[in-house]
């Protein structure tokens, strides 16, 4: 069946058939994470080493294979580096355990007194819902230690994965690429190669502005806790950087962990009030200059697409599906901005009003022709 006989189909019969291919489609996605997964962020790795790997080749003459794996080779010596810096600032804070954990118990203590005051609570009873529910939570079941470990070893074999992965990518790219080209039809191999064009330089702009943002906002926060005097400034800028790249959610889990560690650290609360103030602000600047100046691209999502993709890549990846979302919906729109069939759902998809009402205001005008040419002229 080709699509002009497929439009002509009833809307119930055309209905079925894209809610069953949607959930077919998601069904699949599910159950294919630990293939899929590291093979997309390969892919997007790939695609920010490739001018790297390029250079490799071209200037100092290497063979592809090397060219590739120098590119893999310098990309994990900066993510090594990120992890010792961030793991150094966490020996830091485990010296201080004891002393954090006494903060934290004062700090509870004084707020439990505040509830009872307040809320009429006595502490013996908020104390017996708080143990109730730690006991659950650090419970020494052997099912969930066996858990944790399993769930170390499947972060260090994702991330082998994604590795090797990203190196056959830079390595068969050539071959790839006729790969996609080939899978369409002849007429359509310009619209092809035009998309994956866009694809590559949009991807690649939004990660390297992605980082640049980081660096950013990890920096700035760390200069600001500092100047307040609140301990583990860099560990928590470093925090709030890496956060950041989660959109909404991430913010929002930088805040609390970074008020319960100034809490744990320092006896004054005053301080923790000025830290959640800081980055409230950090997030508002981020949001209204940072993020489209730095990150922007011609491919904009609109902010209610950014939170359902956030919170359905959550729902089917976890934490891997919350940072491919975005990437993968700008992907998406590149696609449907391509395809005529598809140009709807690019609107639905982008945040650009005034390229929604010039193609709105095309197709009135198309429709307007179209009524005209329908009526005949009296006689």
């Amino acid at each position: 069946m080709d699509l002009k006989t497929f439009t002509k189909l009833p809307f119930y019969i055309k209905l079925a058939c894209v809610l069953f291919s949607l959930f077919a489609i998601g069904y699949l996605v599910i159950i294919a994470k630990e293939i899929l997964s590291p093979l997309i962020f390969s892919c997007l790795f790939s695609i920010l080493l490739l001018p790297v790997a390029s250079f490799l080749e071209r200037r100092l003459r290497l063979p592809r294979s090397a060219a590739s794996m120098t590119a893999v080779v310098l990309l994990l010596s900066m993510i090594g580096l990120l992890i010792f810096v961030i793991g150094s600032q966490i020996a830091d804070l485990a010296k201080d355990w004891p002393k954090f954990q006494a903060q934290i118990s004062q700090s509870m203590w004084e707020f439990r007194g505040w509830v009872q005051d307040t809320f009429h609570v006595t502490r013996g009873k908020q104390l017996r819902v708080v143990n109730s529910a730690a006991s659950k939570v650090l419970s020494p079941d052997p099912e969930v230690v066996g858990a944790t470990v399993l769930s170390l070893s499947s972060i260090l074999l994702f991330l082998v994965f994604t590795f090797i992965y990203t190196f056959f990518f830079l390595l068969y790219r050539r071959l790839i690429m006729k790969f996609l080209v080939s899978v369409f039809l002849p007429e359509n191999k310009t619209t092809v190669h035009e998309v994956i064009e866009q694809v590559q330089r949009i991807i690649r702009k939004y990660i390297i502005g992605l980082l640049i943002e980081m660096s950013i906002i990890a920096t700035g926060v760390s200069v600001a806790f500092s100047f307040m005097g609140v301990q583990y400034a860099i560990l928590l800028g470093l925090i709030t950087g890496l956060f950041n790249i989660i959109p909404y959610v991430g913010i929002f889990s930088a805040l609390v962990v970074s008020a319960v560690v100034t809490l744990g650290s320092s006896p004054d609360s005053t301080k923790v009030i000025w830290v959640m103030v800081t980055l409230v602000v950090t997030h508002l600047i981020d949001s209204n200059i940072l993020l489209p100046v730095v990150v922007g691209s011609k491919v904009k999502i609109n902010a209610l697409i950014t939170v359902l993709g956030v919170v359905m890549g959550e729902m089917i990846w976890g934490i891997p599906g919350m940072f491919l979302s975005i990437p993968s919906i700008a992907v998406l729109k590149i696609i449907f901005d391509r395809v005529e069939s598809l140009k709807p759902w690019g609107i639905i998809l982008g945040d650009d009003e005034k390229e929604q009402n010039e193609l709105a205001k095309g197709k009135r005008v198309k429709k307007k022709k179209v009524v005209a040419a329908d009526v005949e002229p009296s006689v």
